[in-house]
């Protein structure tokens, strides 16, 4: 099984179309179909179903991606390791984050991270916090800014980066505008909830605080970025619970501490894979935050 075999397949995998694949890798449809082809036969298993607008994985073929992204990952991360014992830090740094995360601004790291090491290509990813953990865990992402519990049984350190209580958001001429405070969350039975999709961080934080508290709610407005929830909010068509920094977004509306509630509720870490699968762009992006790692599903420091 050759290398370039393992990367045409995961690159038709990531696109689900040979030619666009082919386009991406800089080789010719025909070599890449016939690089599949190839490792079909080794395998002695269809890797795709085949159609003419896309191509999806079989059952082998998705247990094959899996492996496949940890060995490239870790190829890599080899490739990577001598050029910087050699004083040169090259290859690339795959970064995942979630939307407006808290405890550390993106961008500006980023652009930190990159006038320290100029030939390091950086690729980012936004997703939701399972989604950037399962990609830390395949070895697909370097490292992930995202959310996380005490509760998370999964093998990755984390760097913590900030925790913070939750807040509710409503319009200002919302019945609960006038509270100055809600007094638990039973207080907000029965409203409308806009919320994020399930696997962000704000939605799970929320989630994991009504459960803990008895209190059952169903989000009817579900959403997958914060200017779509703060306007729903704002045309008072339903409440939002959200970490507190969410209430400098949009200062029309009404901002409620959440009594009853963890006040650190919502925490934020940065995820790494265990210590001798962490790479080298990895360990560098971390060293200009300046902060300690926590062992492996540790949660709160």
């Amino acid at each position: 099984m050759e290398l370039r075999h393992l990367q045409h397949f995961v690159a038709v995998a990531e696109d689900q179309h040979f030619t666009r694949a082919a386009e991406r890798l800089m080789v010719s449809q025909s070599g890449l179909s016939a690089s599949i082809r190839a490792l079909e036969r080794e395998l002695r298993a269809p890797l795709f179903v085949r159609t003419t607008r896309r191509v999806t994985l079989t059952e082998a073929g998705r247990a094959l991606l899996v492996e496949a992204e940890r060995i490239l990952a870790q190829v890599r991360s080899a490739h990577e390791a001598v050029a910087a014992v050699q004083g040169v830090l090259r290859g690339t740094l795959a970064l995942g984050t979630e939307q407006c995360i808290a405890g550390v601004h993106v961008a500006g790291l980023l652009a930190g991270f990159r006038r320290e090491h100029p030939d390091v290509e950086i690729r980012l990813r936004q997703s939701g916090s399972g989604a950037l953990a399962e990609g830390v865990s395949a070895g697909r992402l370097d490292l992930a800014f995202a959310y996380r519990t005490p509760a998370d049984g999964d093998p990755l350190r984390s760097v913590p980066l900030t925790s913070e209580a939750m807040t509710v958001l409503c319009h200002p001429e919302h019945r609960l505008a006038e509270l100055g405070a809600v007094p638990d969350p039973a207080a907000l039975a029965g409203e409308v909830f806009v919320d994020f999709h399930p696997d962000w961080g704000p939605r799970r934080a929320t989630d994991a605080a009504f459960a803990a508290a008895g209190v059952r709610r169903t989000v009817a407005l579900e959403v997958n970025d914060v200017h779509s929830l703060l306007d729903l909010v704002d045309e008072n068509l339903g409440i939002a619970v959200v970490p507190r920094h969410f209430r400098h977004k949009r200062t029309s509306l009404t901002a409620l501490p959440l009594k009853g509630v963890d006040e650190a509720a919502y925490e934020t870490v940065a995820l790494l894979p265990p210590e001798r699968a962490t790479s080298p762009a990895a360990r560098a992006l971390i060293a200009l935050l300046g902060t300690p790692e926590a062992e492996p599903g540790q949660g709160r420091p």
